[in-house]
């Protein structure tokens, strides 16, 4: 056993060579290797009280139980969520954007988002007073109407629908007024508009309580298909009879809206590692469903507005990456990290670990090959005849060396070229012994 942990020993001080190798590789590939992702985000989320608001706060708890930090930046809005990523010094990440906003950006901004997918449809609802009868959109011409917010996504997509009706800005009457959201409603609920356009999804607070009221009505767009045709970031949505809320069976008959979807969009500051932790946590969130969205439909690829992130087409295809589907999301970017690492060091490792064992051989018989060095230059000056001058000399160094040559430690199995070595140091000590007695005994020739 002492033999055997003796020649463990030399074979690793034989080969102490690889560990600085080793390291300086490590250290190479870790400086190829991004960093694990931020554990901290920020994200716009529109107005206080808003869907968008609502979606990022369950985002947020959501992301929480992985250990993750979302800040929530309030904003006015869905235009104002796109001024905030597009800022020339962005103090958000990510922020939830209406479809069809993309079309008032330039390619060049447009360049600089990409969208995680559709996170559910929130559809534009246009509620009117019930004495009134809408057939058209022209039919808004003479009325009260809402607009919408300056800078809003309920204008933007209002608009849209009015702009391929032919009814664009200048042509506004007087009696349409940009109001929206909160204040809108309160008006036409108090007879001081007679139409309004909202956006949210089914479940929003005002939407309910428009639906609930006995003197409006939800307008029915008997021409969604034409209108999805020709604006492709609305989906045509039937509102089912009653969805809206059942006691009062609102709405009274199937009826048609068109409807964009909420997108998350990111820009240049979000961390692609993110992409999968945020599409989970939204997949979480939305598990159930909406009264419009089916449970599992969201969040989706489709429809497309800005540029897909190459991180969530991976998942939609594939889903989460194979270790974040069991470990926790920190510990799996970080293990996801040492296995790319790990590949180009295996790579590099095999040829070095072919070469231990030629290396290792070649150490231990240098060991004992330098010592035929003093050999060979006895032979040399034995060939020349300029031994005889400094024979006695000779013979102490070679006995010097077979001293030496007694504490050389190899392993067992390189014992039989040691001991080779030993009788060949001896056979030349003996042969320089003869010499010497032929040179004290007169009339003897070298020969």
């Amino acid at each position: 056993m002492p033999r055997v942990l003796n020649d463990l020993k030399i074979m690793l001080l034989a080969n102490l060579w690889i560990v600085p190798v080793v390291a300086g590789l490590v250290w190479a590939l870790f400086q190829f290797v991004a960093p694990p992702p931020p554990m901290t985000a920020s994200m716009a989320t529109g107005t206080q009280g808003g869907a968008y608001q609502k979606f990022a706060e369950q985002l947020k708890a959501e992301l929480a139980k992985e250990g993750f930090e979302l800040t929530l930046v309030p904003t006015s809005g869905s235009r104002d969520n796109l001024q905030q990523l597009l800022a020339e010094q962005p103090q958000v990440q990510i922020a939830l954007v209406q479809s069809g906003l993309e079309r008032q950006l330039s390619g060049e901004q447009q360049a600089l988002l990409q969208s995680l997918g559709a996170i559910y449809q929130e559809p534009l609802w246009l509620f009117h007073r019930r004495d009134i009868e809408l057939d058209r959109i022209a039919d808004l011409l003479p009325l009260r109407l809402g607009l919408g917010g300056e800078g809003s996504g309920t204008r933007a997509a209002g608009e849209a629908i009015l702009a391929v009706n032919g009814i664009h800005p200048e042509q506004y009457p007087a009696s349409w007024q940009s109001l929206g959201g909160g204040k809108a409603a309160r008006a036409l609920q108090a007879g001081e508009l007679d139409a309004a356009f909202f956006v949210g999804p089914a479940e929003n607070t005002l939407v309910q309580q428009l639906a609930a009221h006995p003197e409006l009505q939800l307008a029915h767009f008997r021409r969604a298909d034409a209108y999805a045709a020709r604006l492709p970031f609305f989906n045509r949505v039937t509102v089912g009879e009653g969805l809206l809320d059942l006691a009062r069976n609102s709405p009274s008959r199937d009826t048609q809206v068109l409807a964009p979807v909420a997108t998350l969009v990111v820009n240049e500051d979000f961390n692609p590692g993110l992409v999968p932790l945020f599409l989970a946590a939204s997949r979480e969130v939305m598990k159930n469903g909406t009264l419009l969205d089916a449970a599992g439909s969201f969040p989706s690829a489709e429809p497309r507005t800005f540029e897909l992130h190459k991180d969530a087409e991976h998942y939609y295809a594939k889903g989460l990456p194979i270790l974040q589907r069991y470990l926790p999301f920190r510990i799996a970017s970080l293990a996801d990290r040492y296995i790319i690492l790990l590949i180009p060091l295996i790579v590099v490792m095999i040829p070095l670990f072919k070469a231990v064992g030629p290396i290792y051989q070649w150490r231990i018989r240098a060991r004992i090959y330098r010592w035929y060095k003093h050999l060979r230059e006895i032979d040399r000056k034995l060939h020349t005849g300029t031994l005889p001058d400094v024979l006695d000399r000779e013979i102490e160094r070679l006995e010097q060396l077979e001293d030496e040559l007694a504490s050389v430690d190899v392993p067992l199995s390189y014992s039989n070229e040691l001991y080779e070595l030993h009788v060949h140091l001896r056979y030349v000590i003996e042969r320089l012994h003869t010499l010497q007695k032929r040179r004290a005994t007169p009339g003897e020739s070298l020969g």
